[in-house]
């Protein structure tokens, strides 16, 4: 029997997911995490052979999630199931440690499938990523300026970020400009959109 657990913060999306899931004979769900940080808890705690995880969670994003799994050396393999199609999510995944990525549209026994091969140590990424990902640009931003840009984007100031993030306002605002500068873009809204746009946040 494979123990899964589901990382996913829209209940509705997650229970449907699990059902789905539990019809399989050779699959069980164990526990439903609404956010990365939860799910972290109960991977330790439970040790499941897969976590299939969402990208953007409150707290603790899927990409962060599969990062700590990796750092902390946790036996749980990393299965994203979003519904973003960018292949700089992907290219973050596969760094992370990532062993599948699939969309949500994808039927039921398409992710049943993708769960037995990460299982027995292969990697299962939908093909249509696969095709994009040989393509578009290279990621450019340094992970401190991921984290500020990421932060000016829910419309925190520079102060308020460099409370959060224990850094002194000049650092931050040089963060920004690095960002502003590698993308190209007009300003720190723009530089936000530009990199949430490739998948990069």
């Amino acid at each position: 029997m494979i123990r899964i657990i589901i990382a996913e913060d829209q209940a509705l999306v997650s229970g449907a997911l699990a059902a789905l899931l539990g019809l399989e004979d050779d699959l069980q769900v164990i526990a439903l995490a609404k956010n990365g940080q939860e799910a972290l808890a109960m991977c330790e705690e439970k040790q499941p052979d897969i976590l299939v995880t969402d990208i953007e969670m409150p707290i603790m994003s899927g990409l962060e999630l599969a990062a700590a799994i990796a750092e902390k050396k946790l036996t749980s393999k990393v299965i994203v199931l979003t519904t973003f199609a960018r292949s700089g999510y992907l290219r973050r995944a596969m760094t992370s440690g990532v062993r599948g990525y699939m969309l949500k549209d994808a039927p039921a026994d398409t992710l049943a499938a993708a769960i037995r091969t990460v299982h027995g140590g292969g990697r299962a990424i939908a093909p249509e990523l696969a095709m994009e990902s040989w393509g578009g640009e290279q990621d450019p931003l340094s992970e401190r300026e991921r984290q500020v840009l990421r932060l000016a984007g829910t419309g925190s100031s520079s102060t308020e970020i460099a409370k959060l993030m224990h850094l002194s306002e000049g650092t931050v605002r040089n963060y920004l400009s690095e960002a502003i500068s590698k993308l190209h873009a007009k300003n720190r809204v723009d530089a936000y959109r530009l990199a949430r746009d490739q998948g990069w946040l």
